[in-house]
Formats: C-alpha cells, structure tokens, sequence
C-alpha cells in the first residue's frame, strides 16, 4: 500500500489552537501531512513566512508525521509535484463552507488525484481565527486561550500596539 501524503494549507499567521486542532487530528488520518504555509497576495501578513514555519514546528515537534514547507504558487500544483492524495480544509461555519467548497472543486479540475478532505473544527475553535488573534493581541489582551503556549509570548509581542 502506497503512502497516504495530506496537505494541509493555510497561511498560519499566526497559527491558532484551531489550526493546531486540525493539523493534530490530520496527523492521526495520514501517513504524512504536509502543513503549507501559503503565500496569499490578498493578504499583508504580520509574519514573515519563515517565522511562520518556525511557529508551526515549535507546535508541532510531537507530531511525528508532520512537516512543513512554503510554496508561492497553485495548491494544485504543489499537490502534484509531492504525490498528495487529499487536501485538508477545517471548516468553523457554514461561510467557510462555501468558499472551501469552490476551492475544492476548483482543485479537483486541477488536479483530480487528490481528494479534499473536510475536518470540522471542535465546538470550542468555531469562533477562532487569525483574525481575531491578531485583533486581540493589538489591543493587549491575553491570548493564551487562541494560540499554543510554545508561541504566545512571540505573538503577543509582535501584535501589541499594532494596529
């Protein structure tokens, strides 16, 4: 039986407990998870790319099947070029449905072989994003219950007054 490759994009800035959820739970699904720190032109992150890539291995060291990479271009064809068979996507709410849903089929026409797979955040990360990390960490406030204890101090440090 040949390896079971998942690729678990997203552009992690900064990496939550949610996205950390996600990656933990596609870990115990797949042979080997490629978690890929994707560069969005749409949007201005706070993190360089490196700092997000060191964020997600400090989070992740015990996670033995897991590796992360950078990739400036189409998540198909990233797909492609490492042999993946499936597309991992957490979903908080129904808005996140839909836009995921057009990336998949869009994906599937670019790159039929691979599969997207949907995980259903926990109850307690449905409200959780990036976004709201970053929001709360401009203003001071403590967001050691969003983010993995290894990176908060980083984050908040990063975020703090930055608006």
């Amino acid at each position: 039986m040949s390896e079971r490759i998942a690729v678990c994009p997203g552009s992690f800035d900064p990496v939550t407990l949610g996205h950390l959820d996600i990656m933990s739970r596609a870990s115990a699904l797949f042979d080997r998870v490629i978690v890929l720190v994707s560069v969005n032109p749409k949007k201005v992150p706070s993190f360089t790319p490196e700092e997000r890539i060191d964020m997600i291995k400090k989070v992740t060291g015990h996670l033995t099947n897991i590796e992360i990479k950078t990739f400036d271009g189409l998540l198909a064809d990233f797909v492609r070029s490492i042999g993946a068979t499936a597309i991992v996507k957490g979903l908080r709410a129904m808005t996140d449905f839909e836009y995921e849903f057009q990336m998949a089929l869009a994906n599937r026409k670019l790159c039929p072989e691979a599969e997207t797979v949907f995980l259903v955040t926990r109850s307690e990360n449905m409200y959780l994003s990036s976004s709201v990390v970053k929001q709360i960490a401009s203003f001071g406030g403590d967001i050691s219950g969003f983010v993995p204890h290894e990176i908060k101090d980083f984050i908040a440090q990063r975020l703090c007054n930055k608006q």
